[in-house]
């Protein structure tokens, strides 16, 4: 067989088209309408939209339980409905928290508004902007601004849970690995971590 016979052969088997490799398999000889797929990516739309807006998750039901942080979301809103679940998860062990973590005053307020619980913070940033019953918490020693990055001023086991939340996501991996066994170390039964 000689060349221009096998080049022949080729082309025949890829559709004569003479478009190469995928030519073929690109132009079928039942095209679906262009309109199906346009009308499928509407579908798709109008399922995603309805979706978000109806309140059963995705972005309408997610609006009010975000707070907005120096440019970041935190996850505060989260630890607030949390709370009673921690409640029952730890029972009466949890009469004494410490929350770290940026909203430590209004978390702290949340669990101090709780029967037998004792509740403390670390806020590793600025309260410069607080209201004023944040500044009376950090005034009475209630809440701290402290960088996580070192010891923790509290004895071992000094409180009974601590939580954690939005704290942990900028440390380095060198910071992380000095942070985590210190939030241990100040814990009786157990560390809660947040993400955002």
């Amino acid at each position: 067989m000689s060349r221009r016979q096998a080049n022949a052969n080729l082309s025949r088997r890829l559709g004569d088209t003479g478009g190469g490799w995928l030519s073929g398999s690109s132009y079928s000889k039942s095209r679906s309408s262009p309109i199906l797929y346009v009308a499928l990516i509407a579908v798709g739309a109008l399922l995603i939209l309805a979706y978000s807006h109806s309140g059963k998750g995705g972005i309408g039901n997610t609006r009010g339980a975000i707070s907005r942080v120096q440019g970041d979301y935190s996850c505060t809103a989260e630890v607030q409905r949390a709370i009673p679940v921690l409640k029952k998860a730890y029972g009466d062990s949890m009469h004494k928290v410490l929350h770290v973590g940026p909203d430590t005053c209004t978390v702290v307020s949340k669990l101090c508004s709780e029967e037998e619980t004792e509740a403390w913070g670390v806020d590793p940033y600025d309260v410069e902007d607080a209201d004023r019953s944040c500044k009376a918490l950090v005034r009475k020693g209630i809440v701290r601004v402290d960088d996580i990055k070192y010891p923790l001023p509290y004895r071992p086991k000094s409180f009974s849970v601590v939580i954690v939340s939005d704290s942990l996501d900028y440390l380095s991996e060198r910071y992380l690995n000095k942070t985590l066994p210190d939030l241990a170390r100040v814990s009786a039964d157990g560390v809660v971590i947040f993400t955002g």
